[in-house]
């Protein structure tokens, strides 16, 4: 039985972590794929398929929660909204876990993240 099971801090403080988390949910969105290390892309899949489900809610509150967590970009947003239908016969799992080998510097495990369904 695992104690408290929580989050990934990722080694930094909470408002550099969801300022990063953040700016990754924008780059996803904005290029469908995107690598990273695989610890990082874990926590980023939850905070986007908490985004793509709000999506698909689509009222003015989550809207406005959207707008929030992607970094008041409103023309993503505007894109987002416009394709909620791609995602509408799924329930969850709005992203997949590729990985993609080691990183030469310091040996770290590097993943491609994207969107299921990508055009």
């Amino acid at each position: 039985m695992r104690h408290k099971y929580g989050y990934n801090k990722l080694h930094k403080p909470t408002d550099q972590r969801l300022a990063m988390l953040k700016s990754m949910a924008v780059s996803l969105f904005r290029y469908e794929r995107i690598e990273t290390t695989e610890a990082r892309a874990k926590e980023l899949r939850k905070m986007v398929d908490g985004i793509i489900t709000l999506v698909k809610k689509g009222d003015l509150s989550s809207r406005r929660r959207v707008i929030n967590l992607l970094l008041s970009d409103k023309e993503l947003v505007k894109r987002l909204y416009a394709g909620k239908d791609r995602f509408k016969t799924r329930n969850s799992g709005y992203s997949r876990i590729i990985q993609s080998g080691a990183r030469r510097g310091d040996a770290a495990k590097m993943v491609l993240l994207e969107l299921v369904d990508a055009a």
